[in-house]
């Protein structure tokens, strides 16, 4: 079996986590599959997208075989992120029905494509991570908190996600002035540049922010930050199935995150909800607390690399002898 995958990774949007999920994926394959990225050539038995946009999309018109496309985007998930998500929510349909299956990375996720009309069978199968790749380091905790002046004994809550509305960037600024002894950490920029959602004023917002925020905007070893940290902090209001929040479970971070399906779906009672800004009070960052949450962290163990890459490949197999 051989395969081939189509990833729109040039420039910023190689800091997408469909990306990095495609990534996770492909190199926990490769293993055991002759798996190619983003090649020219048509002799595959099965390609694989991951995203869609003018380079994919002419490959996949071209290419007669056997294709599966991974929906890390819907239509609900531009809401608050892209300025104009009209101008590309009615692709959905049209192409995700050019396709032999599609993969979803959630339940919530296969409702929407459902509910969308889409065409093809979907099945469910979550991202997934290396945890082997993502565990605490002292030297890089000490290293990040002395590049940012951030003292020992001081909390570091850390949000990684891009600088849009649909993140939660608004309530992350709002929660850093309440609680001025915590910094507040956002890793992320705007990889749609002026295509994000509110992108002059989150930059605005941004400008204004409390002392005690920091918003380094990407950085190419993430495991940095997330050793700094003391928990992870997740405003966003809609999400596939969130690598991030993956990477900081295996990290051994609890996990402070907006109640909403998606993450009950994927993590139930491991992680500390928060509706709205008010129910964050000084017992959520109470460090007694934390370290109870912090216990759950093991939840990652469901959502490995190895065993998310054993479901594709069994799909893979399916499709390719129907």
């Amino acid at each position: 079996m051989n395969v081939n995958f189509i990833v729109e990774d040039s420039g910023p949007l190689k800091y997408l986590g469909c990306a990095t999920a495609a990534k996770n994926l492909f190199y926990e394959l490769s293993k055991n599959i002759d798996m190619s990225w983003n090649d020219k050539s048509f002799d595959y038995d099965l390609v694989h997208f991951h995203t869609f946009g003018p380079r994919s999309m002419l490959y996949a018109k071209r290419f007669r075989g056997k294709k599966v496309i991974t929906a890390h985007s819907t239509p609900n998930l531009n809401k608050g992120n892209l300025a104009f998500p009209g101008a590309v929510n009615w692709l959905y349909l049209p192409i995700y029905n050019s396709f032999d299956h599609i993969i979803a990375v959630s339940e919530k996720c296969k409702k929407e494509l459902i509910n969308l009309n889409c065409k093809p069978e979907i099945s469910t199968i979550y991202n997934g991570i290396d945890i082997e790749k993502f565990v605490p380091n002292k030297t890089k905790r000490e290293k990040f908190r002395k590049k940012y002046d951030i003292e020992k004994d001081k909390m570091v809550l850390l949000t990684v996600a891009q600088r849009t509305p649909r993140k939660g960037i608004y309530d992350f600024l709002e929660i850093s002035k309440l609680f001025p002894q915590i910094y507040f950490l956002w890793i992320g920029g705007f990889p749609y540049n002026l295509f994000s959602k509110d992108y002059s004023k989150v930059k605005r917002a941004i400008e204004q922010r409390s002392n005690n925020t920091i918003f380094p905007g990407f950085i190419e070893d993430i495991s940095y930050a997330y050793s700094a940290a003391d928990v992870f902090f997740m405003p966003s209001y809609a999400e596939g199935h969130s690598i991030v929040m993956l990477e900081a479970l295996s990290m051994g971070l609890p996990l402070i995150a907006r109640d909403v399906e998606e993450f009950r779906e994927a993590f139930g009672e491991n992680l500390l909800y928060f509706n709205n800004i008010e129910e964050l009070d000084e017992k959520k960052f109470d460090k007694n607390n934390l370290e109870l949450y912090r216990k759950k962290s093991d939840i990652v163990l469901k959502y490995t690399i190895e065993k998310m890459a054993q479901g594709h490949t069994k799909l893979y197999e399916k499709i390719i002898n129907l």
